[in-house]
């Protein structure tokens, strides 16, 4: 077949602007975009049951009678209510866009749409049943932008879940499917965790069903800001038990094979590290999403960070602030037209009490903060220029964004 000048410059032009695409979009999207390595598309393959070896001894593996082990008596009295979820997605094409330039359209007819103008992205995650007539939660990357989903039991069958409500703000999601007497997950408290605490994952990594990965809680209280996401709202719980894309969405456990947290592949680059987020978290922000569909949080429209010798003299040089202390919670900045900005707090401003409570943390403002409701009345006591003075806050509704 013979091409013409024209038809042969378009191509070869497609072929470089291709491979130019598919450079700079690897890069972009595995740099910039951690939710897609989270929903990274993976051929999933669903395994036989495990067949757990028996042991005479009683040590792991073994299966008879009091001898079972803590982390097998935890995974069979949970691994059935733990879900995997896919999730399908259309997103703009990259290319569709470029060919939109004018240079280019001269090549094609005006109606022509050489390449589609979106693409289907594909996705797995993980989620635990809350109630016995199909009530799930997951997080909210799993399942965001797409109204179904299909979610997959133990048991093996395969079920339409419709998402009933996403916070991305906490991301916390929850799915209902349409079935009976299902079996159900016991919430446990991660209010006193201890680092050092055993720590049971189940989820389905890499489509993976049913795994199950053991560690201990290594630290508790992770702002967002120190794993790396400052646009959430939540502590972590910080635990060695791996925590892969395709995890997202399942249960941590504790050593009674109750759940503490919810799993979140949120850092793909975190080597040996997983992060969870909370159950009480994720239990009342599920409620509110199951009862109103949407969830507001309160707003103070602050920005903090906890101080420390070097952290002063950092935050003093950038902030271009006077601050003297070298332990506490200092607010950085202040967002124009906020409640905070109303209720007189400036930057600069070491916050000692919220609500009469002594904090030393900036988690420990951002929970009693989020544990208010919005239009709340909030004291905080702060240390200004040596003098302590109080500030009465109302709390507004955290902005949507856009």
């Amino acid at each position: 077949m013979k091409l013409s000048l024209k038809q042969l410059s378009v191509y070869l032009f497609l072929l470089v602007f291709g491979c130019g695409v598919g450079i700079f979009g690897s890069r972009y999207l595995l740099l910039k975009n951690p939710s897609f390595q989270q929903l990274k598309n993976v051929t999933m393959a669903s395994p036989p049951e495990s067949v757990v070896p028996n042991s005479s001894n009683g040590g792991i593996g073994s299966t008879g009678g009091d001898n079972v082990n803590f982390i097998a008596t935890a995974v069979q009295k949970v691994g059935p209510a733990v879900v995997r979820i896919n999730a399908t997605r259309k997103v703009a094409n990259p290319i569709s866009d470029a060919l939109k330039n004018p240079l280019l359209r001269r090549f094609f007819g005006e109606d022509e749409q050489p390449i589609p103008q979106e693409r289907i992205e594909r996705g797995t995650g993980s989620g635990f049943i809350l109630s016995e007539d199909g009530e799930l939660l997951t997080n909210a990357h799993v399942v965001a932008d797409t109204d179904t989903v299909q979610v997959t039991l133990k048991d093996g069958r395969s079920l339409e879940g419709k998402v009933v409500g996403v916070d991305s703000v906490t991301d916390v999601a929850v799915v209902k499917i349409k079935a009976d007497h299902l079996p159900t997950v016991k919430l446990g408290n991660s209010q006193n965790l201890i680092p050092g605490q055993w720590a049971i994952a189940i989820g389905n990594p890499l489509g993976l069903d049913n795994t199950v990965t053991i560690g201990i809680i290594s630290a508790t209280d992770r702002t967002s800001t120190q794993v790396g996401v400052p646009d959430k709202r939540v502590s972590f719980i910080q635990t060695d038990a791996a925590i892969n894309p395709g995890n997202s969405g399942g249960p941590l456990l504790n050593a009674q094979g109750e759940v503490i947290g919810v799993n979140t592949a949120i850092r793909a680059d975190a080597q040996g590290l997983g992060f969870a987020i909370p159950i009480e978290t994720a239990a009342r922000i599920a409620n509110q999403l199951f009862t109103k569909g949407r969830v507001e949080h309160p707003f103070l429209g602050i920005e903090m960070a906890d101080l420390s010798p070097i952290k002063k003299q950092q935050i003093n040089q950038e902030n271009q602030l006077n601050i003297e202390q070298e332990a506490g919670i200092v607010i950085k900045g202040v967002t124009d037209d906020s409640p905070a900005k109303r209720g007189g707090l400036l930057p600069g401003d070491v916050i000692q009490k919220v609500n009469d409570k002594v904090v030393k943390t900036s988690a420990q403002v951002q929970k009693l903060v989020e544990s208010s409701q919005v239009g709340d009345i909030i004291a905080i006591e702060v240390n200004r220029n040596g003098k302590i003075q109080t500030f009465k806050v109302q709390s507004g509704a955290y902005p949507e964004r856009k």
